[in-house]
């Protein structure tokens, strides 16, 4: 914690031209890009809640939470001092501060909440906001969000779990869900030898009672402490079903979910993962039996729309620290925002974060109108170009905004370390880029409104930018072409992503934010390094869009 009047005048000098602590934030009222682009996608409806809940991620204390999570990570407890097994995890009071931060403030049920009123995109600013402070707690928040589709494939349970997931009480006690004020839901996917080709699972499934009790191993198992968790495995010569698997049976006694080690990651080190034995460990059966990879998907679509804006939010607030640390450093008699070569790079990066909010919000509006056939469509191939493109971008961007600052930035005292070790994970889970890149070929195959769903968002971009107009043709001369299509599938998701950004900002968004990003990711020369705008650009504009207001 940065003391509130530090000491200045030292012994052997005096410290000057270092930035101030930055102190509160305001995520939504400091965030123009935001509020231009949730007013687009119609979610004024939820400003107030936005505003509560940008305000309250935003201050100084949220932050400090979150650095203390994140020093002082879980803790595997596998048995307790009788030397009972109880398969728990123990984690930092700050923890638990911002778990109840992010469910009373609706960050894992939201949409669900306010179902036709613009759910998605209300869920998404959400997200957008809190991965801003943190990005460990918002993995049970995006499992929770998300499993509700899955769950409604099986009424009886959806009756039962619903009310749990829509309570905005925190719950930590290790008690069974019947008895809590409130419950979170996980996933148990990846075994060892399949990694994403869950194909491969060889967890398998008996019937026993009203339930089924599975045998097998889970190899990334993340949150959990969550009360129950959807788990793949084989039933007999029915191939891969769903399951839910609580943590406490129907009859009040623990399940056998053992906890065999703590994963030592790379980062989102507040969060727990682990690696979980089951050994006929009771589930209930949701969704139609061998049809439990369709039934989970419902499940990874919303994680995938998660993953997609989660980055965007860490490009964001990466961006944030930037803009204070140039705004208040000086060199060569300017001060750092001043520099022609830095202005470049930073309105590259605040380019590049507008453009990855938009894509992001816009994928979330057209999950809001399902009802539509083109808008279904458009839901359903964007989430997977969306999550491949903006987790892509998001390491790039943090690093750039950590050279930003030179030797300060690269100080655990700093939060650019913790957001440089957070970038490069939602390009990881639910699906790296490869995964996604064939999601969008399966897409393409098995939608026949998905390329012209694309194409007809474009087309109403067309003559807005010759650049645009020129990406637009290549990328239908490309989908025109199905030799070797699979192996292009990574260049064909990017120029769907750039071109869909190129479109939403030169008909939605800010003029100079728009004709920057046409004159240079679209440009034949562009190479993807952040400070190469060409010239002629509007710079001081975009970087004022980016700056808090005075």
């Amino acid at each position: 914690m940065t003391p509130r009047d530090p000491i200045a005048h030292l012994p052997t000098h005096e410290v000057n031209n270092m930035p101030p602590h930055m102190g509160d934030q305001d995520l939504w009222a400091d965030d123009r890009a935001l509020r231009h682009w949730v007013s687009s996608m119609g979610g004024d409806g939820h400003a107030t809640h936005f505003a509560h809940v940008g305000h309250l991620t935003g201050l100084d204390e949220t932050f400090e939470k979150a650095s203390q999570a994140n020093r002082h990570g879980p803790e595997l407890r596998a048995f307790d001092r009788y030397g009972m097994r109880i398969n728990a995890v123990e984690f930092h009071p700050a923890y638990h501060d911002l778990m109840d931060l992010a469910i009373s403030n609706k960050m894992h049920n939201f949409a669900w909440h306010n179902e036709g009123n613009a759910e998605h995109v209300g869920q998404s600013v959400l997200t957008y906001m809190f991965s801003q402070p943190e990005g460990g707690v918002m993995c049970p928040m995006a499992m929770t969000f998300s499993v509700v589709p899955s769950l409604r494939m099986a009424p009886a349970v959806a009756a039962e779990w619903m009310p749990r997931i829509l309570s905005t009480e925190y719950d930590r006690r290790d008690i069974p869900a019947n008895e809590k004020t409130g419950a979170m839901i996980g996933m148990f996917m990846t075994e060892k030898q399949g990694g994403s080709d869950v194909r491969a699972n060889s967890t398998i499934a008996v019937p026993s009672g009203d339930g089924y009790l599975l045998t097998g191993h889970k190899f990334f198992c993340s949150a959990p402490m969550c009360d129950a968790f959807l788990v793949l495995a084989n039933t007999k010569g029915r191939g891969i079903s769903c399951f839910l698997v609580p943590r406490w049976r129907p009859d009040g006694t623990r399940n056998n979910l053992f906890i065999q080690r703590m994963k030592d990651k790379l980062g989102n080190k507040s969060n727990a993962s682990t690696e979980m034995e089951f050994q006929d460990t009771w589930g209930v059966m949701v969704g139609e039996e061998g049809r439990g990879i369709r039934t989970i998907i419902e499940m990874v679509t919303g994680n995938r729309l998660y993953c997609a804006m989660s980055s965007a939010g860490i490009m964001r607030q990466a961006l944030v620290q930037a803009l204070h640390h140039t705004s208040h450093r000086s060199a060569f008699q300017k001060r750092l925002i001043q520099q022609p070569l830095m202005q470049n790079v930073l309105a590259d990066m605040a380019i590049e974060v507008e453009a990855a909010l938009a894509l992001g919000l816009r994928v979330a509006q057209a999950m809001d109108r399902m009802d539509d056939p083109a808008e279904a469509a458009l839901a359903r191939i964007g989430t997977a170009v969306a999550k491949y493109w903006n987790t892509k971008r998001c390491p790039s961007l943090v690093v750039e905004a950590l050279e930003c600052h030179g030797g300060p930035g690269y100080v655990e005292e700093s939060i650019m370390p913790r957001l440089y070790r957070e970038a490069p994970l939602n390009s990881i889970w639910e699906g790296s880029g490869n995964v996604m890149g064939l999601d969008v070929l399966r897409a393409m195959g098995r939608e026949a409104e998905a390329i012209p769903a694309v194409m007809a968002e474009l087309e109403r971009a067309r003559g807005n930018h010759p650049n645009l107009d020129r990406a637009i043709d290549e990328l239908r001369d490309e989908l025109a072409d199905p030799e070797g299509l699979e192996g292009r599938m990574r260049m064909v998701t990017e120029m769907m992503a750039l071109t869909l950004q190129g479109a939403l900002l030169t008909y939605r968004g800010d003029s100079a934010v728009a004709d920057a990003f046409c004159a240079s990711r679209l440009a034949p020369r562009y190479r993807g390094a952040f400070g190469t705008l060409p010239k002629g650009l509007d710079l001081d504009a975009i970087i004022g869009r980016a700056l808090a207001p005075n």
